[in-house]
């Protein structure tokens, strides 16, 4: 089976001679790219083909030449380029220079309190976020209703508390400027970047409209999330999925990919011409993240005092400690596939072996944060950790939000005002909390590195990222079957591993049902008794 590759053809540039053109893995100059090559008999084209990997209508076979006098004596004997060299002349004035974009995906938050209750409805409408059995699928909207307005009031009090509305969407637009700054000065490479966020503005919608208009038709699609998640990476997969299927004309049919093996991604595109994708849906290993997170770190280990180190050593047999603090998610979700919990483990296990061990004076825990409703969610929770670190004569602690990369409503007020009071209330006295990497110099240069990677390696449909995630497989049956892939994903056909992860086991959905019981449970609480349940 033929592996088809993300790579792309720079600008054509006048040439006094045919170029072959493999991709050699850099953007920094012509002569990074350009691999000039003496043609005998035929076999020019097809190994533009093979260097490429590419379909030969994507990428021109040979530089732009303003007169075919110009070609040398020995290709001009060549029957085969001298019969397509017309054909390819016409290819090339339609087809538009490659333009590369980047969408970073986010969760979103509002930017004022008015706009808190829209977003918190939007979040809860979600199926990734409350996820309803079929029959009671229409009444998503009414319970996220109902939980939006109950939990308005105090999650208003909460966005007060950081200044009244959450940072996150300005973060995300330093980051995204960023990158392209660092694309550009570190690999000349000039693409644009674009915020698509999930549940308040400016939506993934408005996004792919912009990316539209600016003629973007090779994109990278990077969600701001290290670790994948079904309710977060997920269902932002999830809206491209159903943008690109909806209006496959407009995207060249890029949700699905096209089962021929010929495509990137999206295939061929009718209306805006060529449009290609390719998705990177976790990066929570990747050495320059993990850096990062080491550095900043390492930077409030270093500010405990020796006298504070000493005093800790009386109540505890290390100095110490590091708590990462993780995004929870549903028990459920991790039964039905989701890869998040071992995400998390080995992301915290990576970035641990840049620490100092045990021996060396550091103790690493891991927790999950912002459970909502009564049902079970990952533990250990966060609020009972902190407690039995201040019974374990815990004093110096770092805090690491770790599933986040910009700061925001659960690492400013969850984090530094809930937690930081129950552990000073737990004994925990010298509290630290990592910042996000936010603009961190390290972490850009690493997105930077990792979309010029992504650029060169076999691509994965936004579909392809969703199955392989198990994003939605409780409801893919025998019909969708025709939307997958024919390479499936990472050479997994769909016939064989593929289509023993599409449906889950019998007692993975009675579970999962159960948990969404619980949540409407809760719901009709609120209802009748007129008390939240629900946390800020």
């Amino acid at each position: 089976m033929r592996v088809q590759a993300f790579a792309l053809h720079p600008t054509s540039r006048p040439s006094l001679s045919v170029s072959c053109l493999p991709w050699n893995g850099g953007f920094s100059s012509p002569a990074s790219v350009f691999s000039k090559k003496k043609i005998k008999g035929g076999s020019f084209l097809q190994e533009c083909r093979n260097s490429l990997l590419l379909p030969l209508n994507m990428v021109p076979s040979i530089t732009t030449l303003d007169d075919p006098k110009t070609l040398p004596l020995d290709i001009l004997d060549d029957e085969n380029i001298l019969n397509g060299y017309q054909e390819q002349q016409q290819q090339q004035q339609q087809q538009k220079d490659v333009q590369v974009g980047v969408l970073l995906l986010n969760l979103g938050g509002p930017e004022k309190t008015q706009d808190v209750e829209g977003f918190l409805y939007n979040l809860f409408a979600d199926p990734d976020i409350i996820r309803l059995p079929a029959p009671l699928a229409p009444l998503q909207k009414l319970i996220a209703l109902i939980i939006s307005k109950r939990r308005a009031p105090k999650s208003i009090a909460a966005y007060e508390s950081i200044g009244g509305g959450s940072p996150i969407l300005y973060y995300s637009n330093q980051q995204a400027s960023l990158v392209q700054q660092s694309l550009l000065e570190r690999y000349g490479l000039d693409v644009k970047t674009y915020v698509g966020m999930r549940y308040w503005y400016p939506f993934t919608e408005e996004a792919l409209e912009q990316i539209q208009k600016d003629g973007i038709n090779a994109l990278v699609i990077v969600p701001l999330y290290p670790q994948f998640s079904i309710s977060t990476s997920g269902s932002s997969l999830r809206v491209l999925q159903e943008e690109f299927a909806r209006n496959s004309a407009k995207w060249g049919g890029g949700g699905t990919g096209t089962g021929t093996g010929t495509g990137i991604g999206a295939g061929t595109g009718t209306g805006n011409g060529l449009f290609t994708h390719t998705v990177i849906p976790a990066w929570y290993d990747r050495p320059g993240y993990v850096k990062a997170m080491a550095n900043i770190i390492q930077r409030e280990l270093d500010s405990f005092t020796p006298e504070q180190v000493s005093e800790q050593l009386e109540t505890n047999p290390i100095g110490k400690h590091v708590l990462f603090s993780a995004h929870g998610v549903p028990q459920s979700y991790i039964e039905a596939g989701d890869p998040y919990q071992e995400q998390i483990q080995n992301c915290v296990k990576e970035i641990s072996k840049l620490l100092p061990s045990e021996e060396e004076g550091v103790k690493v825990h891991l927790s999950y944060q912002s459970r909502v409703g009564p049902i079970e969610w990952l533990r250990p929770y966060t609020d009972d950790v902190l407690p039995e670190l201040g019974r374990a004569g815990v004093k110096n602690l770092v805090v690491v939000p770790i599933s986040f990369v910009s700061e925001h409503i659960e690492t400013l007020e969850e984090i530094d005002i809930e937690y930081r009071e129950l552990a000073e209330e737990s004994g925990i006295t010298n509290w630290r909390r990592a910042q996000a990497l936010n603009t961190d110099q390290t972490f850009i240069e690493d997105m930077a590195d990792m979309i010029v990677e992504a650029l060169n390696q076999p691509s994965q449909s936004v579909t392809e990222a969703c199955v392989a995630n198990n994003v939605g497989l409780v409801d893919l049956d025998d019909d969708f079957k025709g939307d997958i892939n024919s390479a499936g994903v990472g050479g997994v056909g769909y016939n064989d591993e593929l289509q023993s992860q599409v449906r889950l086991k019998a007692e993975e959905r009675f579970y999962g049902r159960i948990a969404i019981m619980g949540v409407i449970t809760a719901v009709l609480i609120e209802v009748l008794s007129g008390r939240p349940i629900f946390g800020p």
